[in-house]
């Protein structure tokens, strides 16, 4: 059986046919299914995973989950979408999946998970993360931000509350704790959308830090005005932990950064100045930070205007670093990373899309990315790529590749296309996933801790 078309430039005529053998457009996820391998990707989530079915007819849940997982590698936005690798024979080859679980299937592992069992099943994949993280010997940077997921129906912890682009619309509000020199998520919440940025901080940071070895890995607490409260401040420094806290600018805070006198200019546009305060409530007093940034035509500031000085904005921190104003400024704006790692969740992995009517369902799926961001930020380490690549560009200049699937004696053979790179393209990378030696010195006790 076959048709003819006419080709759209040159007008000549093209014959269309159907073959019965397997043919994939994900050929270059078998670099990231033998990094999955390497690591012992499987093993840990058949110990760890909480849902055990019985029927002998079930589909493995670690199959399932796992299914989810690379749906959602493959550009998966729905869970819907993930039918559209029920037909690819030749990816179930790769995964060594005899049937791929439907979209309803998937759902279903999901929706019978409860709090409990989303400790049960992520506490201990996260430790298995951290094990494998890079030491770094001045620390990483841990910031701390809230994003909201816009909802369009009544699913549990569905609120309205802060939502700049549709203000009134029900959302879920998200916290997230990022180590950002290692394009690594150290934890998340899942929270409902009308509770504040900030609320619960302190007790989110604690299990954010009980992942790590020791506190010795942080460098330094970075967070926006959102955070900015005694609580947060008081629990940092009792841990002798370093911070930059963008200060909110209330009136009080504004008069405060009017009477700096003392200003040194950086540049003809920045100037910076401190001073210590101890505001209304506070045990002691503090160190302020204050850039004052002159107005531009061209570009948009975002500090903010004070009536006593027209043509200028400013920008207050609250730190207890020893650092120069400037080096404190500069060092808050590197935070800039986790605003850029929420948008890859959102825009490349889809993290706010995933959304079931059950609460703990939701938030089991969306850890669930959490941790594939984390994957595909070790792949790219293991695999010695230059430089850090977004989830979308893996899935473009690596993941995506024709492929057709065949045999060649007892033995499957997947064909890479030559004209998408093929395998010579990724020889360099499965050598490099077979040198890669995974961590083995670090030893972290699980002790579960509750969720937000």
């Amino acid at each position: 059986m076959h048709r003819k078309i006419t080709s759209l430039w040159g007008e000549k005529k093209v014959v269309l046919r159907q073959t019965a053998r397997a043919v994939t457009p994900f050929g270059g996820l078998s670099v990231f299914i033998e990094f999955l391998g390497k690591i012992g990707y499987r093993q840990q989530v058949s110990e760890h995973l909480p849902v055990h079915l019985k029927s002998p007819n079930a589909i493995e849940a670690g199959e399932t989950f796992t299914a989810f997982l690379i749906s959602v590698v493959a550009g998966a936005r729905r869970f819907a979408h993930s039918g559209m690798l029920r037909t690819d024979r030749a990816l179930h080859a790769l995964l060594g999946m005899k049937r791929f679980p439907t979209d309803g299937t998937i759902r279903n592992l999901f929706k019978r998970f409860t709090q409990g069992m989303v400790v049960q099943l992520y506490e201990p994949l996260w430790a298995w993360q951290v094990k494998r993280l890079p030491e770094r010997g001045q620390g990483y940077s841990l910031d701390l931000d809230s994003t909201v997921f816009e909802r369009y129906g009544k699913q549990e912890g569905v609120k309205r509350g802060y939502n700049p682009r549709k203000p009134g619309r029900g959302s879920h509000h998200p916290l997230l704790a990022v180590l950002g020199e290692a394009h690594f998520i150290l934890h998340g919440w899942l929270r409902s959308g009308n509770t504040t940025a900030g609320r619960g901080v302190v007790e989110f940071l604690k299990e954010a830090l009980a992942k790590l070895p020791s506190r010795e890995w942080i460098r330094v607490v970075r967070a926006d005005a959102g955070f900015f409260a005694q609580e947060l401040l008081q629990y940092l420094e009792s841990l002798q932990l370093r911070y930059i806290v963008v200060a909110r600018m209330t009136k009080g805070m504004q008069r405060e950064a009017a009477r700096v006198e003392a200003w040194r200019a950086l540049d003809e546009i920045y100037s910076v100045g401190e001073f210590q305060l101890q505001l209304f409530g506070w045990d002691q007093a503090r160190r302020f930070v204050v850039v004052r940034e002159q107005l531009q035509e061209t570009k948009r500031s975002p500090g903010r205007k004070l009536f006593d000085f027209p043509g200028y904005t400013f920008r207050v921190f609250v730190t207890n670093l020893p650092d120069p104003p400037e080096e404190i400024w500069r060092d808050y704006n590197q935070r800039a990373c986790i605003e850029q790692r929420i948008e890859e969740l959102k825009s490349d992995l889809a993290a706010d899309d995933f959304c079931l009517q059950e609460f703990f369902a939701t938030e089991a799926a969306f850890l669930g990315i959490l941790m594939l961001f984390n994957l595909l930020a070790e792949f790219q380490r293991a695999s010695g790529m230059a430089g850090y690549r977004q989830p979308a560009s893996l899935r473009a200049q690596v993941f995506l590749c024709g492929a057709i699937l065949g045999r060649a004696g007892h033995r499957t053979v997947l064909h890479l296309s030559a004209a998408w790179g093929g395998l010579e393209k990724r020889n360099s990378l499965f050598d490099n996933l077979l040198d890669y030696q995974i961590p083995t010195s670090r030893k972290l006790e699980f002790q579960p801790c509750a969720t937000g």
